[in-house]
């Protein structure tokens, strides 16, 4: 990074401000926060910035990594997070999603609610006063991209006009780690049966970020066209929460797209794999690849405590 890049970064501050998709922060701002994971991941344990600062954590889909990383992360930084679900809340009695915003506002200092629809994230937003976080919508999945790169960055030491070849659906994971890599400069390729491409919007919008960026943005229904030559190569379930009922239609239409050893010949021998998880060993991606050497799903997943630790420093500050 040059001198008069680290000048603007230093000056860009993320205060206040809700965190509901890549496509809303600028190339300055998501460099910000993975340098800050970096620092904080260096740090350890012993830094306290957001020590009184409150996070209300809404799960209305379950989760392993979310919850932790956020909950551990926020202890971590000096802080307390509080869980709540559907069940446990005025929300499974019907109380509407913009009064709670309205009353979670007055007791913490942000709010992270995983959930369906992302027209519901957006409706929680309208109505905080408290920054609002991404932890998984229908549509993107951030914070998971943020981890992503920052993984990126550690084991190749760059990013830009690396290439990352994604094979499967086209789903919220897809959507945010294609928008992220565009900012980037990361050259993007996602393999997907037609019917299964990402939102057509986000790669039209894609594609206008590639061209001021320098780098590629390719859709294809080739697995082996999409891997070929990658630097870092990705994958996630072929059904998602929520789509429970389509699996068995899911699971004919993803043949041949698996990850496996005879497709990552395609790329480049000291290729990355890459998983959100949790993975379904022998459907998207054999075992030999997920558990062998060049896999680093674990430290992705590590990950998501450092990258959320950022994001929660740089909206709480």
């Amino acid at each position: 990074m040059s001198e008069s890049q680290q000048s603007t970064i230093s000056k860009v501050s993320l205060k206040g401000k809700h965190f509901l998709t890549i496509s809303e922060f600028s190339n300055e701002e998501i460099e910000l926060l993975i340098d800050k994971a970096v620092e904080l991941k260096s740090k350890g344990t012993e830094y306290k910035p957001l020590s009184g600062k409150i996070l209300a954590m809404i799960f209305e889909k379950n989760s392993t990594r979310t919850r932790m990383s956020f909950e551990a992360g926020m202890l971590q930084l000096g802080g307390h997070a509080i869980f709540m679900n559907t069940q446990d809340s005025q929300l499974g009695r019907g109380e509407t999603i913009a009064d709670t915003a309205q009353v979670l506002s007055q007791y913490v200092n942000a709010i992270m609610i995983r959930t369906h629809s992302h027209d519901r994230i957006e409706e929680l937003s309208r109505h905080s006063d408290v920054p609002v976080v991404n932890g998984l919508t229908d549509l993107a999945h951030p914070c998971q991209a943020l981890a992503d790169i920052l993984t990126l960055k550690e084991k190749k030491g760059k990013v830009k006009g690396l290439k990352m070849a994604y094979v499967g659906d086209g789903n919220n994971v897809a959507n945010s780690l294609m928008v992220i890599c565009a900012k980037l400069g990361i050259n993007f390729a996602i393999a997907a049966p037609k019917n299964y491409f990402p939102d057509e919007k986000i790669i039209k919008k894609c594609e206008q970020i590639a061209d001021q960026t320098g780098c590629e943005i390719l859709i294809t229904e080739d697995p082996v066209q999409a891997v070929k030559d990658a630097d870092a190569v990705y994958a996630d379930v072929w059904t998602s929460m929520g789509q429970e009922e389509e699996n068995e239609q899911r699971l004919k239409d993803f043949n041949g797209y698996q990850i496996n050893e005879a497709l990552v010949s395609h790329a480049k021998a000291d290729y990355l794999f890459m998983h959100c998880l949790p993975a379904h060993r022998e459907e998207e991606v054999s075992s030999g690849v997920i558990d062998g050497p060049n896999s680093v799903v674990f430290q992705q997943a590590g990950n998501r405590l450092h990258a959320q630790k950022a994001l929660l420093v740089e909206l709480l500050k």
